[in-house]
C-alpha cells in the first residue's frame, strides 16, 4: 500500500515518479484520485448480498452501537504512515478558528439601551459644558471692569489700548508656548491652520482692541451691558457656521434675553448712543466669531491646545506690537491697580478663560452654552461694585433676574447638534 495525498491506494495503480521531482499536495491528491479512479469498480460482496466495506474503513456494529475498525496488520500499518505523512505535509499556517458562537438577545432587551446610554452621555456633557461655560463667563465678566483700571479714563489715563491689547496676547503667548512644548501637544494638521487664523484675528486683536478703545470712553457698567448681545452673535455665527438647528423657542428666548439687556442699556444710558458703541459692536462681532471658529477647531484639538495655538500663532504679531506700544512707557507712573488689570486680563481673560469656555462649547454645544454668556454684563457690574466703585440699584437686580429665567428656559428649548463632519472630539 502507498499513501497518495491522505489515501491508501494498491502500490500497482501508483505512477512512477522522478525521485528529485516530489509532487507538491495539491499534484498528490490529483494522483491519488486518478489512482482510485483506476481500481476495479466491483467490490467483493458479503453473504448478505451488501457489498463489503473497504480494508480501511470504519464500519458500525448493529449489536453494540459502537464502530470496529476492520484492518490487516499491514493495513493499519500503511494508514499511520499515511495519517503521519500527511500532517507532514499540511501548509504551515494558522488554525482555523472556530466560528463565533452567536449571542442571542435576553429577552426584553432591545436596541433601545445603547441608544438610552447616548441619551445619557449626552445629557451628562450638556451639564459639563454649561458648567464650563459659566466659569468660563464668570471669568470673561470681570475682563471689562479689570481692562477699565489698566487703560484708565480719558481724564486719567493709563496703559495705552493698544500696549493692552498686544501686551496680553504676548505675555499669554508665552505661556501658551511653554504649555504645549511642557505637554508635548501635536502640531495643528494644515487644514486646521485657517481657523487658527480667523480665531487669532478676532478673539486676540478684534475684541480686546474694541473694548480697550471703548472703555477709554465709557464706564465699565455701559460696556458690560451694551456687550450683552454677545450671546445673541455667537448663537447666529453658531447657527451658521456649524449648522446646528435651534427650535423658535430658543430664539424666542434668545431674542428676549438680548431685548431685555439692549432695554436695559437704554435705560442707563439715557436713550442715546456714543461712538464707543460702535467699537463694542465690532467688538461683540469678533468674539462672537472667534468662539464659534474656537469651537469647531475643539472638535478636533482640546480646548487647551486650540486658544493656546492661536496664541502662539499670533506671536509673530503681537510681541512686535507690544514692544513698539511700549516706547516712552513710564511704569512708575502707572498705578498699581492699572498693572493688577493687565495682569488679570492677560493671564485670565486671554488664556485661563478659554480653557474652560472653549471646552464647554465643544461639549454643550455652541448655541445652549453661549446663552449662559447673557449673565455676563450683570456679573460684570458685580464685579465693578468694589473695583471701580460704581452703584448696583434696584434695575439690575431686575433684569438680573429676568436674564436668569431666560437663560433656564433656553436651556429647556430643543436645540440641534452639530451635523458630523467626520472630525473625532477630543476632549
Amino acid at each position: 500500500m502507498n499513501c497518495i495525498g491522505g489515501v491508501l491506494v494498491p502500490e500497482r495503480t501508483v505512477p512512477r515518479m522522478h525521485p528529485q521531482r516530489p509532487l507538491s499536495s495539491g499534484q498528490a491528491r490529483g494522483a491519488a484520485a486518478g489512482a482510485v479512479a483506476a481500481l476495479p469498480a466491483q467490490r467483493p460482496r458479503s453473504a448478505g448480498g451488501t457489498p463489503a466495506a473497504p480494508p480501511h474503513s470504519m464500519a458500525a456494529d448493529p449489536s453494540t452501537g459502537r464502530e470496529h475498525a476492520r484492518r490487516s496488520p499491514a493495513v493499519a500499518s500503511a494508514a499511520v504512515r499515511c495519517d503521519a505523512r500527511t500532517a507532514s505535509l499540511a501548509p504551515a499556517g494558522p488554525a482555523t478558528a472556530a466560528p463565533p458562537a452567536v449571542r442571542t438577545a435576553a429577552p426584553g432587551r432591545s436596541e433601545a439601551a445603547p441608544h438610552a446610554a447616548d441619551a445619557a452621555r449626552a445629557a451628562r456633557d450638556e451639564r459639563r459644558g454649561l458648567a464650563l461655560g459659566l466659569l468660563g463667563v464668570a471669568i470673561f465678566a470681570v475682563t471689562t471692569p479689570m481692562t477699565r483700571l489698566a487703560v484708565g479714563d480719558a481724564a486719567a489715563p493709563q496703559l495705552s489700548p493698544l500696549f493692552v491689547t498686544a501686551g496680553r496676547a504676548a505675555a499669554a503667548g508665552l505661556l501658551s508656548l511653554a504649555w504645549l512644548l511642557a505637554t508635548r501637544a501635536p502640531r495643528p494638521r494644515r487644514g486646521q491652520w485657517r481657523d487658527i487664523a480667523i480665531t487669532a484675528l478676532c478673539v486676540v486683536i478684534g475684541f480686546p482692541l474694541g473694548l480697550a478703545l471703548a472703555l477709554r470712553e465709557v464706564p465699565a457698567l455701559h460696556a458690560a451691558v451694551v456687550t450683552g448681545v454677545l450671546p445673541l452673535g455667537t448663537a447666529v455665527v453658531g447657527a451658521l457656521v456649524l449648522h446646528q438647528r435651534a427650535s423658535a423657542a430658543f430664539w424666542a428666548c434668545a431674542a428676549a434675553g438680548c431685548a431685555v439687556v439692549l432695554g436695559y442699556a437704554a435705560w442707563q444710558g439715557g436713550g442715546r448712543l456714543v461712538p464707543a458703541d460702535a467699537l463694542l459692536l465690532m467688538a461683540v462681532a469678533s468674539a462672537s466669531i472667534g468662539y464659534v471658529v474656537g469651537a469647531r477647531l475643539s472638535a478636533t484639538l482640546t480646548a487647551e491646545q486650540v486658544i493656546c495655538w492661536v496664541l502662539v500663532a499670533s506671536l509673530p504679531v503681537t510681541l512686535p506690537l507690544a514692544a513698539w506700544a511700549a516706547r516712552g512707557l513710564d511704569p512708575a507712573a502707572i498705578r498699581p491697580a492699572a498693572w493688577i488689570g493687565f495682569g488679570y486680563v492677560a493671564l485670565f481673560s486671554m488664556w485661563l478663560g478659554f480653557f474652560a469656555w472653549y471646552r464647554g462649547l465643544a461639549l454643550g454645544g455652541t448655541l445652549r452654552v453661549s446663552q449662559v454668556q447673557l449673565l455676563q454684563p450683570f456679573l460684570s457690574a458685580l464685579a465693578a461694585m468694589p473695583l471701580l466703585g460704581e452703584r448696583l440699584d434696584g434695575a439690575t437686580l431686575a433684569c438680573l433676574a429676568a436674564v436668569i429665567a431666560l437663560v433656564f428656559a433656553g436651556r429647556r428649548a430643543a436645540v440641534g447638534r452639530a451635523r458630523p463632519s467626520g472630525a473625532t472630539s477630543r476632549r
